[in-house]
């Protein structure tokens, strides 16, 4: 008696082999922003809850709740609503509405008035925190002892989140300009670890620039400030370095984004702990012929 094999599309027991198709994640051709779904959720780094990031109008990031809220038990200044993308404030006429996670976080104080329902809901959120944190699954980040030490390098005096000028602007950096990476996706749906900075691209040049007023604000004292100047570069070169991809990825508009771009516009006001009088050294990789 000889066993009869069973087929590819059948187990052992000649029951049916059911095979689930990996399904590629296409960004749609109606929506303003190239970040993929997958790459929209994260961790909050206070409480450790899920969150969703999207891109407003003004191209800032904000965190969002990952679930709908009534409108009757949201506020009104915390009315937030997705389209093609990108979320704008207020409500878009639906019964529905997504708020920011800053007025749910455990480890944060609201700014707005809260009812029942939120309260409920931040309750829960501080319990889940709890969880992870007694499993050893999350570790709250603490607030560094002193902003020198946090923001800047004693030993080389560069700041960890440098000042870029681009594209007419300036915007803060959330790393230091080597550690600056590439948010598009690969072809095996990892996201690319190239840095922005390539050796085989031109570089920008670290200068002392003037803070000088920010959109319409009151002048500040006319102090000079460490600032990594890509305006000489051409206008690709600094729309590369805004999407923050590289060479590769910039020459592949298809390959859509797994993480939002991290730049933050400059305000003097509310950044002045970043602030540095001083140019970098050793200074990173200098424009050739500059």
């Amino acid at each position: 008696m000889r066993s009869t094999p069973a087929s590819a599309g059948r187990h052992w027991d000649g029951s049916r082999r059911t095979t689930r198709r990996p399904r590629p994640l296409q960004v749609a051709g109606t929506s303003s922003s190239r970040l993929l779904r997958a790459g929209q959720s994260s961790r909050c780094r206070q409480c450790g809850n899920r969150i969703d990031l999207y891109e407003r109008a003004d191209q800032r990031p904000i965190a969002l709740h990952p679930m709908e809220l009534s409108v009757a038990h949201a506020p009104e200044s915390s009315r937030w609503h997705l389209s093609r993308g990108i979320a704008y404030p207020h409500g878009d006429g639906s019964p529905w509405c997504r708020i920011p996670h800053a007025v749910l976080c455990p480890r944060r104080t609201p700014l707005c008035r809260t009812g029942p329902h939120l309260e409920a809901l931040r309750r829960q959120l501080a319990v889940h925190t709890r969880r992870l944190t007694d499993t050893g699954s999350f570790t709250p980040t603490q607030a560094p002892a002193g902003t020198q030490a946090a923001d800047s390098d004693p030993d080389t005096g560069s700041s960890a989140r440098p000042v870029v000028q681009l594209l007419l602007g300036r915007y803060l950096a959330e790393h230091t300009i080597e550690d600056i990476r590439c948010v598009a996706q690969t072809r095996h749906r990892h996201r690319c670890t190239h840095p922005v900075l390539a050796p085989t691209a031109p570089a920008g040049a670290w200068r002392l620039l003037p803070t000088g007023p920010h959109r319409g604000q009151l002048a500040l004292p006319d102090v000079l400030m460490a600032v990594y100047d890509l305006g000489h570069l051409p206008y690709s070169e600094q729309l590369r370095w805004r999407v923050q991809r590289c060479p590769q990825h910039a020459a592949a508009p298809g390959a859509a984004d797994l993480a939002l771009a991290e730049w933050q516009p400059f305000d003097p006001l509310l950044h002045t702990a970043h602030i540095r009088t001083r140019l970098p050294h050793p200074p990173a990789r200098q424009a050739k012929g500059r």
